[in-house]
């Protein structure tokens, strides 16, 4: 039985009975049986029931921010900005579908009889394995692609946004798609682990490195397609023209947004030497101001830790960073308070020998660390094993785009963070994942292309 608890006040949310490999296995054979009929089904129909979840999902919006909120701690306000914005992803894949996979004939030579033609398949059964601090987010990502595709999906939302999960599901089967396309897998690690055991088409992950590691490794031997969306350690450099209560409002929300749990929440700060102790002081103005406290009032912004466990591994980093010589300027511990709260904490004087500089947070902490000029900030940025968002404050653009083309990541920001688009591609590079969501390339990532050599005799 899984158990769903409120990390807000640590009271149970509901329990939920687990898969099991043999309920996963039969959920499988049912999938597969019902792939090649959803396949088969026309484009225009399968826009349609999409649409339809769209507009369920819309009416439904405040009971479906509640229930994410209790059971993940995000404040409501973010859980309403989640859910409302999930609109324009569906508004996009529903766009774009058509001509994203539309067939393309590259040549006709009339005089050789001679067609050449890409078409687009669905892949077959795909897994989603999907993360719990933006469900709607990056479980729609993948779902409604796939769906749209022509796919069935096995879907486990994470242990610790279940409730959302069956929700979502709830509504896909509302909105007409057939129980069996889209069949929601509940459980955690080990329920994740035995579906990526099964002789899949897909498998589609969002959450860790190490996890995406190990389910990469699972599956290779196999030749399963395997799309990973992991971590980040995301810089951003603040040059030295910036209107610095500005830059500072803006990353402080960049890093602690959401807890700071997010993929591509700003984890390093790097500040140009000239203006670091204004930006510090401004920084901390704001830092401090944050509301904290009960995630259903809409005044609060900053919830507790979706996953109390994971407090460890922040206390780990800052007492790393305390013992090498970094400086606590706001934070650094728990709440006394009930639930799994920390403080929003603010490192400087850091550097890269600390973990914290180093290694994923996924928490409400953040370096701070001044650099001297533009070539030590990139040097320092790539200095990483993530390559996920970067990003840059400065008043001249061609000086942006001209520190962001050595930087190695996916994303590249000016004069903002934390910000995704449907039209743009979400990608990693090394740690940070393999493959594309959002975008015409996050459509035709669910599809297989067909090469066909047309000969009129």
């Amino acid at each position: 039985m899984l158990t769903v608890v409120n990390p807000a006040t640590g009271a149970t949310v509901r329990e939920i009975p687990e898969d099991t490999p043999e309920t996963i296995s039969a959920a499988f054979a049912r999938a597969r049986a019902a792939q090649k009929v959803w396949a088969r089904t026309a484009l225009a129909d399968r826009k349609r029931r999409i649409a339809r979840f769209r507009e369920l999902v819309a009416a439904a919006k405040d009971d479906l921010a509640h229930t994410l909120t209790r059971e993940t701690g995000k404040p409501i306000a973010q859980a309403r900005n989640e859910i409302g914005g999930f609109d324009a992803r569906l508004d996009f894949f529903l766009t774009h579908i058509d001509a994203a996979i539309a067939d393309q004939v590259v040549l006709k030579d009339a005089a050789k009889k001679l067609e050449e033609r890409i078409a687009h398949e669905p892949l077959g059964v795909i897994a989603n394995i999907s993360a719990w601090n933006y469900p709607w987010f990056v479980g729609g990502n993948v779902f409604v692609p796939a769906l749209l595709t022509g796919n069935a999906v096995l879907y486990k939302p994470s242990e610790f946004a279940t409730c959302t999960g069956l929700a979502i599901a709830a509504l896909l089967r509302e909105a007409g798609v057939p129980e069996d396309v889209f069949i929601p897998v509940v459980g955690g690690g080990v329920v994740g682990a035995a579906l990526t055991e099964l002789p899949l088409n897909g498998v589609f992950f969002t959450g860790s490195y190490a996890t995406g590691a190990r389910i990469a490794t699972a599956v290779a031997a196999r030749m399963v397609k395997c799309q990973l969306e992991l971590g980040g350690k995301d810089p951003v450099y603040v040059c030295d023209d910036v209107d610095v209560a500005a830059a500072a409002a803006a990353t402080a929300d960049g890093a602690f947004y959401n807890a700071g749990q997010s993929c591509c929440a700003i984890e390093r700060l790097y500040v140009h030497q000239s203006i670091l102790p204004r930006f510090i002081d401004e920084f901390a103005k704001v830092v401090n101001a944050f509301a904290i406290g009960d995630p259903l009032d809409d005044a609060t912004y900053i919830g507790p830790i979706t996953r109390p466990a994971h407090i460890t591994v922040l206390e780990h980093q800052i007492a790393d960073a305390k013992a090498k010589g970094a400086r606590v300027l706001c934070g650094g511990a728990r709440i006394a308070r009930q639930g799994s709260y920390f403080a929003p904490t603010v490192l400087v004087d850091v550097d890269h020998t600390m973990a914290v500089m180093r290694d994923e947070t996924f928490g409400p902490i953040i370096g701070i660390m001044a650099v001297s000029d533009d070539s030590e900030a990139i040097r320092l940025m790539n200095d990483s094993t993530y390559g996920l968002t970067a990003g840059v404050y400065t008043r001249d653009g061609a000086r942006a785009r001209a520190i962001l083309a050595h930087v190695n990541s996916g994303t590249a920001y000016w004069n903002c963070c934390d910000r995704v688009s449907p039209r743009l591609p979400w990608t990693g590079r090394g740690w940070s994942g393999i493959g594309s969501t959002l975008s015409v390339a996050g459509i035709t990532a669910f599809t297989q292309p067909k090469a066909w050599h047309l000969v009129q005799s």
